[in-house]
């Protein structure tokens, strides 16, 4: 029988880190599922979905001690089973931030989104410099599934008004 592990590690970033996590689970017969990866800074940090023989897991915890000697910090944790990606009825939708950066911004998407029973399912950031300025700018691309009854309640129009106090543009695309 298979287990779903989802597998952390974060540490230093260098060339072949990847290969050296993959070679170890495809060692114990473990199968990526899913995955992120990015250099953050000087760290870099993966978040994997994996699928590896129940059998095999304590053997995958002993091999990666190697790592963790190496100075990286990893986790493993069993995943709930018949977990069901987006619940169903629950609408999904893709939303886009871009703007100035400045402090807060990613905290009250989520606020506004959590408050009114939005999940996000992913997101991803990142901060580039403007062409001719220089200036830092933010952008955002999330994937939320919305509660059924959410879906006709305006709740786009009033996520424009949080854009507008942040000074951002934020764009909503339904992916139904």
């Amino acid at each position: 029988m298979r287990t779903n592990i989802v597998l952390t590690l974060t540490g230093p970033d260098r060339v072949g880190i990847v290969e050296a996590v993959t070679k170890r689970l495809l060692d114990h017969d473990g199968n990526v599922e899913s995955s992120r990866m990015a250099r953050l800074g000087g760290e870099f940090a993966m978040l994997m979905l994996v699928s590896i023989p129940s059998e095999q897991l304590a053997d995958l915890d002993k091999a990666v001690e190697g790592l963790i000697a190496q100075g990286y910090k990893v986790t493993t944790v069993r995943t709930v089973p018949g977990y069901v990606e987006t619940p169903p009825g629950w609408l999904p939708y893709q939303i886009e931030v871009e703007g100035a950066d400045h402090e807060g911004i990613v905290h009250e998407v989520a606020r506004y989104l959590s408050a009114r029973g939005i999940n996000i399912e992913s997101m991803e950031t990142g901060v580039t410099a403007a062409p001719l300025s220089g200036t830092p700018l933010f952008t955002m691309t999330a994937l939320v599934a919305v509660p059924p009854g959410l879906a006709h309640q305006g709740w786009q129009a009033a996520l424009d008004e949080v854009g507008n106090q942040l000074n951002v543009e934020i764009t909503v695309s339904s992916l139904k």
